[in-house]
């Protein structure tokens, strides 16, 4: 499901602003495209990344992937429930499968990813 209030990327990542944070996680396509997701790595709460930078990894029964930072920022939550449970990425990738959340962020960095819109249009072209 894409939703029209999120920032996509080429890697098949999502990022939602709300205020001064944003947060973090991969795309319906992409767990789609890792299978049944046994593993997520979690970032440490105070990691700062710059945009494009391996967050974490996520493991599948199909392989290990890298999740990249959309933007840059320091991450200030994580979703532990994912320890336990991180079929809630399969289950609700842009909703309880979320991953972690940035504050601050690089608001401008926004400009460079992709609106709903556009993503939609990236998936029919590949």
């Amino acid at each position: 499901m894409i939703q029209n209030d999120t920032y996509y990327t080429k890697e098949h990542e999502w990022l939602k602003v709300d205020g001064d944070e944003a947060t973090v996680g991969i795309t319906d396509h992409a767990q789609e495209a890792l299978g049944d997701i046994t593993f997520v790595d979690l970032p440490k709460i105070g990691m700062k990344v710059n945009a494009h930078d391996s967050l974490l990894v996520i493991e599948s029964v199909k392989a290990a992937s890298d999740v990249y930072a959309p933007v840059g920022g320091t991450v200030c939550a994580v979703n532990e429930a994912l320890g336990s449970a991180p079929e809630l990425v399969n289950q609700a990738s842009q909703g309880d499968g979320w991953i972690c959340k940035f504050r601050p962020f690089d608001a401008a960095a926004l400009a460079g990813l992709m609106t709903a819109e556009q993503y939609r249009a990236f998936l029919a072209e590949h």
